[in-house]
Parts: C-alpha cells; structure tokens; sequence
C-alpha cells in the first residue's frame, strides 16, 4: 500500500487577475515568502506520503516539472488534462493511476496551510480512517463569517449535511452553532473505495473517465475522448451521495488564497507596507497615494493595473471573464 499525495494543479486563479494569468496561475507565483503555493503543498506533506501524484492540464505541467525540480522531488506521477473537466473526473484519473488499496490524499496546490503539529494530526486522523474504508473530507474551523466558502455540517467525524456558499446571516448563524465548518476541499480514501463511489452515483463520468485515461499516452490524455467527460465536482458527484463520508474536524491555520482578500490579510500578517487606511500595494515600488479611499488595493503588472476595495475581491473573478472575451491577451 502506498499513499500518495494527489496534488491538484489545475486552477487558473482567476479572482487573482492580474497576478495570476493562464500562463502562471496563482499556485506557481513565487510570492510566499519567496516560494510558491505548489512547492509549499508538496514540501508540507512529504512527511505524511511515499510519493507525488500531480495532476495537471497541458498549460502548465511544464510549471509544475520546474517546480517539483526545485524540490528536489525527481520521482512522480504525472497526468497531464488535455482540458479541465473538474475535480470528480481528475482525482479518477489519480484513483486509476493507483492500486485499489492505495491510499490517496488529494489536496489542491494553491492553499495556503501552516503546517504545524494540529495538521499533521489532522492527516494521521485522516488517513487511518481512509486506511478503514471511508471517505475522508476534512472540516476547517471557520474564523469569521465567510460566504466564499462552502460549509460542512458535523457531529464530531460524522457529516450531517453539506451547505452551499452562504449569505452573510446564514454564515454567522453557521458560525455562532459551532458544529458548521468550512469545506477545505481536501480528501482522504482509498483509490478502490472512490472509484466505487463514482461508479455508483456517476457511472458515466466514470466510464468516460475511464476510457480517456487507458487511452493516455505517457500520461497526457486525449482532448477528444476528454470532452466526453461530464465537467462535475467531486463534492456533487461523490461526497454529498456517499454513506461512507466521515469528516476530520480541524484547527490548523489555512487559506485558499482565492481572492486578493486572502492575499492581502496575508502580506499584511506578514508585514507588508499598508497606509494609515489600510490600502496596500503589489507590484511597484512607485510612490503611491490614496485619496479619500480606504481597504484599497492598488495591483500593478507590467501591462495592467486593478484598483479595488477589498470588499470586492470576489469579483475580480467577473473583470476576468470580460478580458476572457475582449482582450484575452490580458489574461494569458
């Protein structure tokens, strides 16, 4: 039995625009302390797991060869996407790669996590129970009434119920009830078990599954046989549907580093310049005042520049799509 970490590299970041672009999304910028999300996720669970399964797509599996080879990680499995189906159909092509009895802790490669003793404790808990025959999620104790992330409902390692991204009074009702906590998007099973799962609820996505990755040439699959793929999340797919879901409820320090909220809480934790009004910029060493405006951030590349409250951080996510279709030069 091996456990492997199945590290997700898939994501573009695009509520990160412009820092985070398709041709380096948000996981491979060196801006965390020198180091990138990825090589934080794969250095901070190499104590828990003999070996490294990434999967990717054909936009960035280069980034990640170069960034496992800073590591000093020289031996992985690599699957290569050839377009983004999401995460049911890309952690089945981990499960396929694996033997039934491996276990495979799939995390994504753009979070932020502390990697202290509550964590390693919370991996342990995690793969003994996976070791048992369940489905693993782990559950984050929220901090603050986030509505950007969805909610598991628990009593103990037992999963009550998953909870959509919530309004404002529904996060703080979750908050103050104390058995809600937010879904981390980070799983723990047996490759057998999942693929079982997916066959029972999704037997389509698992055929198509199936058929792209025994067609996969040197680990990369084929665009055509992929698009018959249904793009469905494994929270839908499996986790919500399956009897078998436990849940680790956890305490260690974490962050998706899904909008410039996260990311400026973070550079100001870690000791980045803010003014008298809380604004912060990146990017530029330029002079920079702010008039009349607080909680603004000021992100500057060289060839674009974001203005934004920090309020409004989830909707970076909607400038992105607009340049997607007027100006995708921007955005690549």
């Amino acid at each position: 039995m091996t456990i492997f970490n199945v590290v997700l590299s898939g994501g573009v970041g695009s509520r990160l625009w412009p820092l985070s672009r398709k041709a380096q999304p948000k996981q491979y910028l060196p801006i965390f302390a020198g180091e990138t999300l990825f090589q934080h996720t794969i250095s901070r669970n190499s104590g828990s797991c003999d070996e490294v399964m990434v999967v990717g797509n054909c936009d960035n599996y280069e980034l990640s060869r170069k960034d496992l080879g800073s590591a000093g990680v020289a031996d992985y499995v690599e699957i290569i996407e050839a377009c983004p189906r999401n995460t049911a159909a890309a952690i089945a092509f981990a499960a396929f790669a694996a033997q039934p009895e491996d276990i495979l802790f799939v995390t994504p490669s753009d979070h932020l996590i502390e990697s202290d003793a509550s964590y390693q404790k919370a991996v342990e808990r995690a793969i003994q129970l996976a070791k048992e025959g369940n489905i693993v999620t782990f559950g984050l104790k929220p901090t603050r009434p986030e509505t950007g992330f969805g909610y598991i409902e628990a009593d103990g390692e037992e999963v009550k119920g998953f909870r959509e991204k919530p309004n404002l009074e529904t996060a703080e009702a979750f908050l103050k009830s104390g058995n809600f906590f937010w879904n981390s998007g980070m799983f723990c099973f047996q490759a057998g078990v999942y693929l079982e799962e997916l066959k029972a609820f999704e037997p389509e996505l698992y055929q198509a599954s199936k058929t792209a990755y025994e067609a996969a040439e040197a680990g990369k699959l084929d665009f055509d046989l992929s698009m018959q793929i249904p793009s469905i999340s494994v929270d839908y797919a499996v986790m919500e549907k399956t009897k078998k879901i436990k849940v680790v409820p956890s305490e260690f320090a974490w962050s998706d580093m899904g909008s410039f909220e996260s990311i400026y809480d973070h550079f100001k934790q870690q000791g980045h310049q803010v003014d008298g009004h809380g604004n912060m910029v990146i990017g530029t060493s330029l002079h920079t005042e702010f008039l009349g405006m607080k909680n603004t951030l000021l992100i500057h590349t060289n060839d674009a520049i974001l203005v934004l409250k920090k309020d409004n951080a989830q909707d970076v996510k909607k400038v992105y799509e607009r340049l997607e279709k007027e100006k995708p030069e921007l955005i690549n």
